[in-house]
């Protein structure tokens, strides 16, 4: 077998045993807790990395968009949530048609959303599950806790093809939280959220069996909180530099890297052949200031920690004295990618590591299926 030095670069890399670990941990919590889970599919776009969570024991997957959300019906996934709210008819007559060969819940957080997905079920002779969205301090998409929640709840009573089983909320705030005590709050803002917002809907005489909270720095937390069911950790299955920056990993979990060539080797820079459109441009969402460069290098030993400084297109660079002589052009990196999702997004394939050799490649299968 070929070692990923042998390959093309940039390759995307994932050391399979690392996922198999970072996935036992989030099957793990989810057990201790008492919940359901329910990963989020965006972060590997991967049907072989979500059959591995099924067979560890995952209860649906979460997908962020209705073309996302097809390619893993179509791989034979059959309980899945899209969490994105729809607005247009078209997306609405998709969603339908998947209704037809698996579960797939829609997102509702407007009034205004709701006779497009009553039509598309209508017409399709089918009932569209419907869970509603929550704003857990993230200030995005989602009703306001509480009552405003349980009024649109209860508006949505009126559809006949529309059936609200659950709430969600998303704590993505939580990737700015400055330190573990402020990322603990988060995490309970975002369970209280949801509990609040069914306790309201409940009270009218509405009964919400699920409440599903979610994001990979707060699930451990906010899936303890009694009379939550599910969590939607999605990152979590690889992990990436922002992660271990919140100090939710540590860079040796990292599942995924990105290999690259040294390219030149100046008396005050090094290059390399890993640019934005290998890494992304990313530095963290939501405020985070963890992240000071665009990659943090895993391999050779003499770059280790280092974090990229300047990207273009092509090119990675790291302003660095002192590496002449002591790097080789040609030589072969490792690049922890500040942001997996986003990167893994740039490519066709995984190369599929067990220590130093690829023992297999899978596609990215729903890459760029962003609509």
């Amino acid at each position: 077998m070929k070692t990923w030095r042998e390959y093309p670069t940039p390759s995307l890399l994932l050391d399979i045993k690392k996922m198999k670990r970072n996935i036992s941990r989030m099957y793990c919590s989810a057990e201790e807790n008492g919940v359901q889970l329910r990963p989020h599919i965006k972060t590997h776009k991967s049907l072989r990395v979500a059959e591995a969570q099924k067979a560890a024991g995952a209860s649906g997957l979460t997908a962020a968009t209705i073309s996302e959300a097809e390619v893993f019906v179509e791989g034979g996934f059959t309980d899945l949530l899209l969490a994105f709210p729809l607005a247009d008819s078209e997306k609405c007559r998709r969603l339908a048609k998947l209704n037809k060969k698996a579960r797939v819940i829609a997102s509702i957080d407007e009034a205004g959303q709701a006779p497009l997905l009553q039509e598309a079920a209508a017409k399709n002779g089918l009932t569209i599950e419907v869970w509603v969205k929550v704003n857990a301090g993230l200030n995005r998409c989602g009703t306001e806790p509480g009552e405003e929640t349980a009024d649109l709840v209860e508006k949505l009573q009126a559809y006949d093809a529309l059936h609200v089983t659950g709430l969600y909320t998303h704590a993505g705030h939580a990737y700015g939280a400055p330190d573990q005590t402020a990322r603990e709050e988060i995490a309970r803002e975002e369970a209280q959220a949801v509990l609040v917002s069914a306790s309201a809907c409940e009270k009218r005489g509405i009964a919400i069996p699920h409440r599903s909270v979610g994001s990979t720095p707060t699930y451990e937390i906010s899936g303890a909180f009694e009379g939550i069911t599910e969590v939607r950790p999605g990152n979590g299955v690889f992990f990436d530099g922002v992660q271990a920056g919140l100090g939710v990993c540590s860079l040796n979990e990292c599942a995924v890297t990105v290999s690259a060539t040294v390219a030149a080797v100046k008396k005050d820079r090094v290059i390399f052949d890993a640019g934005s459109k290998s890494l992304t441009l990313e530095k963290g969402a939501h405020g985070n200031e963890s992240i000071k460069g665009f990659g943090t290098i895993a391999e050779p030993e003499i770059l280790r920690g280092k974090e990229l400084t300047r990207l273009s297109e092509e090119h990675g660079v790291l302003d660095q004295t002192g590496m002449q002589g002591r790097l080789k052009l040609g030589q072969k990196i490792r690049i922890i990618p500040n942001h997996a999702c986003t990167a893994v997004n740039l490519y066709d394939r995984y190369l599929v590591l067990d220590g130093e050799e690829v023992v297999d490649e899978w596609p990215v299968d729903a890459r760029g299926r962003n609509q």
